[in-house]
């Protein structure tokens, strides 16, 4: 494959070896993906070393030696005594061996069902990787079975269609008229190990807007499905998202690169494939920002405005008018889904469910053993305990800052329990239990912010459902294994219901009968609620004010209300408030002096837990408005913001640390939203 193109250089290569853990028998069918890749890229790593001995990668004794024939290199002398490998695995060994003309470490990494090979620089420094060096491997495309059509002609391939068989069509790009680069993340760059510099040159555009594609590269969409608003949509589908591969970094770290908005696919039913400035703004913006909060999300490296338009009905009432087209190169270890389980399972292809679930537990969860005969029986439930935790980690993030994700879909939601596709969100501003940005649920409020962590169940459920057949039909283990949702995520309210109120610990708890009262610092947190949801009440900046209430026996409750907390309050209290807040603030107090310690200290807890800046949609559409304008630095300055959502950033308080502004209580795009993008 052009390996050896140019003269090899005279110096020593260390080979690192990490041993996978033998999923398999040598000797069973299931493994004829990976032995021979084991193997293949092992003796690759003799030949690059000019060693004429191997090594059996079970027990690290030489292996026979294989005469070769004559012109026949060592590797092929070897690799001709294996089984022949599936067709799949023939297809190419280039992609996964980033020899790039940095010569140094070679690793060998666990991808997938099999390894990959990729050439560090010894001692290479964070930052030094370019465009034409980044070390694709991408396993998602080398291991699973993809669309034939679009293996053979990708023109004819990339209609809008059923594909059947198969859990992505290879797509590429289409190229835009005029881009330029509106803002990239310094952060996201440098677990790529791409420094600033490097993000600033040409060719970084051209290639994150979709006008070239990097070296390595294998561009696809994913083929799934997923229930929208609690009913079977079918197949849906990468309908605007492209996946670029996956980057191998310095660390090791596997990193899917996906652009949105780079044209149509074969998941694109009716639609164009494009995405619009204000929405691709909102998804670089809140992928940052919640990084920076601490919330488990994917991320987002860059964002480029394409010079073409794109014709968008905002609010689906008919007005639909050219708005200016972008494109967000987003980041994540994997775009796995719910729904890509649950297409397979509708469509009873067991086969390929199956092939997705051990890529799935190999790839990310290798910590969970599969028996040599290759059963999924017991892997399958404890898989879907972990995603319960990580789900259930995500999901209290969220009701803690104060976000609504607005359209929690089966199709949205992340196998490793991350926070994916940034479309109609929202941040809680005047505390509501049933607040939902998404205009499409506002009859029913599915998705508000109090029933996250109730269809984050639902979703689950439906997730369990999909991989049943697996388990051979048992459902008794995943019902066990669903329990790991309420576990964890009670733990982790209880843990963030103290922070923000800064408790040392939580005391107490909802009744254990139905009907039965809350007692301790639960009732404590209802009747707060009820106060911040009756009387409007800011959510973020209430919990951040209260860290600053003195709780010293000659405190004054009354005036912290006029004073401390009063920035919280969208309207002053009425005398009669002022009582019913006097009341609360009266035994907040009594309650944080049982834990003792000083005001101080529980000051500095309740600001771990506490933004004091998160991404209002009325900030996020002001720098929306400022970019289509032709002015990136609203966009540049929210980003720096966002960075230290934690500190007090005294510089930016007035501008960013405000109540939203009554002209955007019913603006569209800072209270009403849409899915249209």
């Amino acid at each position: 494959r052009g390996l050896f193109r140019r003269p090899f250089p005279s110096r020593s290569l260390h080979l690192q070896v990490r041993v996978m853990r033998p999923a398999l028998p040598i000797a069973s069918p299931q493994r004829g993906r990976l032995v021979p890749r084991l193997i293949s890229d092992f003796f690759l790593l003799s030949t690059l070393a000019h060693s004429t001995r191997a090594f059996s990668l079970r027990s690290g004794r030489p292996l026979p030696r294989v005469p070769a024939a004559s012109g026949q290199s060592i590797r092929a002398a070897y690799l001709s005594a294996l089984p022949p490998a599936p067709r799949s695995l023939a297809r190419s060994t280039a992609s996964s061996c980033s020899l790039s003309a940095r010569l140094g470490r070679v690793t060998l990494l666990r991808g997938g069902g099999a390894s990959s090979v990729r050439m560090v620089q010894t001692g290479a420094a964070a930052g030094t990787t370019t465009l034409e060096t980044l070390g694709f491997d991408n396993s998602f495309v080398r291991d699973l079975p993809g669309d034939a059509l679009s293996q053979t002609d990708r023109v004819k391939a990339n209609v809008p269609r059923q594909v059947e068989n198969a859990l992505y069509s290879l797509v590429q790009p289409t190229p835009v008229a005029n881009p330029s680069l509106v803002a990239f993340s310094k952060e996201c760059a440098g677990i790529l190990d791409l420094s600033e510099e490097e993000c600033s040159r040409l060719a970084f555009t051209e290639a994150f807007a979709g006008n070239t594609v990097l070296p390595g590269s294998e561009p696809y969409a994913a083929c799934y499905g997923g229930h929208q608003f609690g009913n079977w949509a079918g197949q849906l589908g990468d309908g605007r998202a492209m996946s670029l591969g996956e980057v191998v970094n310095e660390k090791g770290e596997r990193w899917e690169l996906q652009l949105k908005g780079a044209g149509p696919t074969p998941y694109s039913r009716t639609a164009d494939g494009r995405a619009v400035l204000r929405s691709s703004v909102r998804e670089f913006l809140c992928s940052e920002a919640m990084f920076h909060l601490g919330v488990p999300t994917t991320r987002a490296l860059s964002l480029c405005q394409t010079g073409d338009a794109v014709v968008r009905d905002v609010m689906y009432d008919g007005n639909a008018r050219p708005e200016p087209g972008a494109v967000v190169c987003r980041v994540a270890p994997s775009f796995i889904r719910f729904g890509n389980f649950e297409l397979l399972a509708s469509r009873g292809d067991l086969k390929r469910l199956a092939s997705l679930a051990r890529y799935t537990l190999d790839r990310h969860f290798p910590e969970i053993e599969i028996p040599d005969d290759g059963s999924l029986k017991k892997a399958i439930p404890e898989m879907i305990a972990k995603v319960c935790e990580t789900t259930a980690e995500m999901v209290a993030a969220w009701q803690r800052v104060g976000f609504v994700h607005g359209v929690m879909n089966t199709d949205n939601m992340s196998i490793l329990g991350i926070t994916i596709d940034y479309g109609p969100y929202g941040w809680v501003d005047n505390f509501d239990r049933k607040w939902t940005p998404n205009t499409t649920d506002n009859r029913n409020k599915r998705y508000c912010f109090y029933n996250q962590p109730g269809i984050a169940v639902w979703n689950l459920v439906r997730l369990a459902n999909a991989l049943l057949p697996l388990v051979e039909g048992d459902a008794k283990p995943l019902e066990e294994a669903l329990g790991a949702f309420e576990k964890t995520y009670l733990a982790l309210e209880a843990r963030d219901r103290a922070g923000k109120l800064g408790f040392v610990e939580w005391r107490g708890g909802k009744g254990e009968k139905e009907g039965e009262d809350a007692k301790g610092d639960a009732k404590l947190w209802e009747d707060l609620e009820d106060l911040l949801e009756k009387w409007e009440t800011d959510y973020t900046i209430f919990f951040r004010q209260l860290g600053h209430v003195t709780t010293t026996p000659d405190a004054d409750v009354y005036a912290h209300l006029d004073t401390t907390l009063a920035r919280a309050f969208y309207t002053p209290p009425t005398p009669g408030q002022r009582e019913i807040w006097a009341s609360w603030l009266t035994k907040y107090i009594e309650r944080v002096r049982e834990d003792g310690g000083e005001d101080g200290e529980r000051k500095a807890r309740m600001e771990t837990a506490n933004p004091k800046y998160v991404l209002r949609n009325y900030l996020a559409q002001e720098a929306i408005d400022q970019a289509e304008a032709g002015d990136n630095s609203g966009v540049q300055e929210l980003l720096e913001v966002m960075r230290n959502p934690y500190a007090e950033q005294p510089g930016f308080e007035e501008r960013y640390y405000q109540r939203r502004p009554e002209w955007a209580r019913k603006k569209v795009g800072c209270s009403a939203l849409s899915c249209s993008s």
